[in-house]
C-alpha cells in the first residue's frame, strides 16, 4: 500500500525533476516508510518521472520502488496488493520468468511481460499503477476492478500528470483550478462527483476497471471490466448456494491475512464488519485487533454492539469517543487532503479511528463493500416499487404527497427518503436521490448554475433487461461505491498511514453472487440475505438482526449547538464562495428551517459547508 505519481512533461531533467519530488512530498503521508524515483529523458526532450512513497507490508526488505525487469526496460510504480501473486508468480516462472524479489510488484511487471496489457485481467486484488516500457516508449496507467485504489490524472495534450490523490497535481505549476461547473452540479446531485470528473476541470479521474495507454502524445482508455451485475441471470446457480458463499468469503478474508506487519480489523458492531472479524478469528492463533468509534450524542453510540462481537470472539478491543470538536478541528486538512469535499461526515471519524490503530497496527480488514455487493440498503427492497410508483400523477405528487412528507418529523427520515425517490420517475434521476440532498426539481430551485451545466454525470447506464436490484446494485458498484465510499476508505485511512483491506470487495465473491437469483440478497423486507443464513450459526442472533443502522454522526444535534456557529462563519457570511452558488433566500430558509428543528437539513448543510472549505483550502476561485 502507497502513493504514487509521475509526469510527462517537457522542460527536461531538472525541471521535471524538481517537480516530481514536490508531488511526491504531497503523498508521503500514504508512504512514510521509503521513497524511489525512476527519471528518463525521451529524444524529443520529454521528461519522464515516476515516483513512489512506500508503507512497507509484504516483502519489507526487497520492495523497493520503483521497480524493474532484469535488463532494465520496463519500470513500475504500484499501490495495492494482489493476493493471487503467489499462483501468477509460480505460473510465471514455469513461463521462464526469473525473479530477483517476493514482492507482489515484480509479478506485475512479468505479467505485462507475458501478457501485455491484459495482464490486469490476471490481478485479485486492489491495485493502481503505472508502467514505463522503455523499449516502446509508452505508459500504462491501470486502476482495479471496482476503484479500490484511487487514480487522477490531467492531460492537455503536451503532457501527462497522475497521482493517487489530488494533492499531488496541485503542486504542478500552471494546472487547470477552474472549477467545473458540470462537476459541480453533479456535486449537489449525488454529493459526490461521478467519474471521469473532479470538481476541477484539470483533473479526471480514470474509472475503475479500466486502463490508460500514453504513446507519442497520444492518450487512449480502454475498459477491461463491468461489474456482473450488469449481465442479466443466465444460466444454473448452485443449487445449495450457501456453502459456495461462505467458503468464497471465508477464502477472500483468508488471502488478506497475508502480511509482514502487525494488523487488525475495524468493528462497527453491525453485520458486516462482524462476519470480517468472525472469520479472521478462524485463521488467527492470536485474537483479532479490533477498533471501534463512538460518540458522546445518545442515540449515535455504537460501542456497545461492537463490545458484543468482541467479546463473542476475544478480540482484543480498542474504543475511541469524539465529538464535534474533532469534527471542526480536523475537517480543514482532512479536505485539503482529499482534494475535495469530504463526501460524508464519517470521513472524519473514519481518519481518526485509523489514527488510532496505527499506533499498534499497519492494515486492518474492514467491511465495505457487502451492502453494495450483496444487497444491504432500504433502496435494495422498495427500488422493485418504483413502476408502480411512477404512476402516480405528478400533480398528486406536486400538492399532496410531497407537502405531506415534507411535514413529517425527523424520526420519518427513511420514510421521506423512500418517497422523495421513488417520485422521481428517471433512473438516472432517483439513483442520486437515495443517498443525495436534493431531487432535480429541488436543485432547480435552489441553485443559481446555467442549464447548460445541469447533466447528471454517472457514465454507465444499466441494462433494461435487468432486475430493479440488479440495477440499482450495478449503479451502486459502478458511482456511490468507487467515488464516495472506496475513495474515502482510502484518503481517510492514508492519511493516518494505514492500509484497509476489504474482502467483500473480492471480484471473484462478487462474480458469484451475481449467478444467484435475486432473493439470495433480497428476500421480503429482509436485506443481505444470504450473509445473514451463512452467519447464523456464527454470529449472536442480536447481530444478525439487528437494524441497519450506518455509520451515522450527529451533525444534525450538532449543527443546531456547537457547530451552529461555524456553519453560520462559512455559509452566511458576504465572503463564502459557497453562497454564490445559491438563490440567498432559498439558502437562508433551510438554515433558518434546520436550526429551529422544523427539518433536517444536515445532507445539503454538509455539502455545502464542506464545499465551502474546499474553496478555501485548495484556494480556488
Amino acid at each position: 500500500m502507497c502513493g504514487i505519481a509521475g509526469l510527462i512533461i517537457s522542460g527536461g531533467r531538472d525541471h521535471g525533476g524538481r517537480v516530481l519530488r514536490d508531488m511526491a512530498k504531497a503523498i508521503v503521508h500514504r508512504g512514510p516508510d521509503d521513497q524511489g524515483f525512476f527519471e528518463t529523458v525521451l529524444a524529443d526532450e520529454k521528461y519522464v518521472g515516476l515516483a513512489h512513497q512506500r508503507l512497507s507490508i509484504i516483502d519489507l526488505d526487497t520492495g523497493h520502488q520503483p521497480m524493474t525487469n532484469e535488463d532494465g526496460t520496463v519500470h513500475i510504480v504500484f499501490n495495492g496488493e494482489i493476493y493471487n501473486f503467489v499462483e501468477l508468480r509460480a505460473m510465471l516462472v514455469a513461463r521462464g520468468h526469473s525473479f530477483a524479489t517476493k514482492s507482489d510488484t515484480e509479478v506485475i511487471i512479468h505479467a505485462y511481460e507475458e501478457y501485455g496489457d491484459a495482464c490486469v485481467e490476471r490481478l485479485r486484488g486492489m491495485f493502481a499503477f503505472a508502467l514505463w516500457d522503455a523499449g516502446r516508449q509508452r505508459l500504462l496507467l491501470a486502476r482495479d476492478r471496482f476503484g479500490k485504489k484511487p487514480l487522477v490524472y490531467s492531460h492537455n495534450g503536451n503532457s501527462l500528470l497522475f497521482a493517487s490523490e489530488i494533492g499531488a497535481l496541485l503542486r504542478v505549476p500552471g494546472l487547470d483550478r477552474s472549477i467545473d461547473l458540470a462537476g459541480l452540479w453533479d456535486y449537489f446531485a449525488y454529493r459526490y462527483v461521478p467519474a471521469p470528473l473532479t470538481l476541477l476541470a484539470g483533473i479526471k479521474k480514470l474509472l475503475p476497471g479500466h486502463y490508460m495507454v500514453w504513446q507519442r502524445g497520444r492518450l487512449s482508455e480502454h475498459r477491461y471490466y463491468t461489474p456482473p451485475d450488469e449481465r442479466p441471470l443466465e444460466g444454473p446457480s448452485p443449487a445449495q448456494p450457501l456453502q459456495p458463499f461462505l467458503a468464497k468469503l471465508d477464502e477472500a478474508v483468508q488471502v488478506r491475512l497475508v502480511s509482514d506487519v502487525p494488523f487488525g480489523a475495524f468493528l462497527s458492531g453491525g453485520l458486516d464488519s462482524s462476519a470480517i472479524v468472525a472469520l479472521m478469528s478462524r485463521h488467527l492463533s492470536t485474537p483479532v485487533k479490533t477498533f471501534s468509534i463512538g460518540f458522546h450524542t445518545e442515540g449515535y453510540d455504537e460501542l456497545g454492539p461492537a463490545r458484543l462481537i468482541a467479546n463473542a470472539f476475544n478480540t482484543e478491543h480498542h474504543e475511541l469517543e469524539i465529538s464535534e470538536r474533532e469534527l471542526m478541528a480536523n475537517m480543514p486538512a482532512l479536505v485539503r487532503n482529499r482534494g475535495a469535499p469530504l463526501v460524508e461526515p464519517s470521513d472524519i471519524p473514519l481518519y481518526l479511528l485509523a489514527r488510532e490503530a496505527r499506533r499498534s497496527v499497519k492494515m486492518v480488514l474492514t467491511g465495505e463493500g457487502a451492502d453494495e455487493i450483496l444487497g444491504g440498503y432500504p433502496k435494495h427492497v422498495f427500488e422493485r416499487y418504483a413502476s408502480l410508483y411512477s404512476l402516480v400523477p405528478d400533480v398528486v405528487h406536486r400538492h399532496f404527497i410531497d407537502p405531506a412528507v415534507h411535514a413529517l418529523p425527523y424520526a420519518f427520515r427513511r420514510v421521506k427518503t423512500a418517497i422523495a425517490s421513488l417520485g422521481q420517475k428517471e433512473f438516472a434521476d432517483r439513483m442520486p436521490r437515495w443517498f443525495g440532498a436534493m431531487s432535480l426539481r429541488d436543485r432547480e430551485s435552489f441553485f443559481d448554475i446555467a442549464p447548460a451545466q445541469r447533466v447528471n454525470g454517472h457514465h454507465l447506464k444499466p441494462s433494461t433487461r435487468n432486475s430493479s436490484l440488479r440495477r440499482t446494485l450495478f449503479f451502486d458498484q459502478t458511482s456511490w461505491l468507487p467515488d464516495n465510499l472506496l475513495e474515502r476508505a482510502d484518503i481517510m485511512t492514508m492519511a493516518a498511514s494505514l492500509e484497509a483491506r476489504m474482502p467483500f470487495m473480492d471480484h471473484e465473491l462478487a462474480e458469484l453472487v451475481a449467478t444467484l437469483p435475486d432473493r439470495y440478497r433480497v428476500r421480503g423486507m429482509t436485506t443481505k440475505w444470504i450473509l445473514r443464513r451463512a452467519m447464523r450459526n456464527v454470529l449472536p442472533a442480536e447481530t444478525l438482526h439487528r437494524r441497519k443502522v450506518g455509520f451515522r454522526v450527529p451533525v444534525n444535534e450538532w449543527f443546531r449547538g456547537a457547530m451552529k456557529e461555524y456553519v453560520y462563519d462559512h455559509l452566511a457570511a458576504p465572503s463564502s464562495r459557497t453562497r454564490s452558488y445559491c438563490k440567498r433566500a432559498e439558502l437562508d430558509r433551510v438554515l433558518g428551517e434546520h436550526m429551529r428543528g422544523r427539518q433536517n437539513h444536515e445532507k445539503l448543510l454538509w455539502s455545502l459547508l464542506s464545499l465551502e472549505i474546499w474553496h478555501r483550502e485548495l484556494g480556488v476561485p
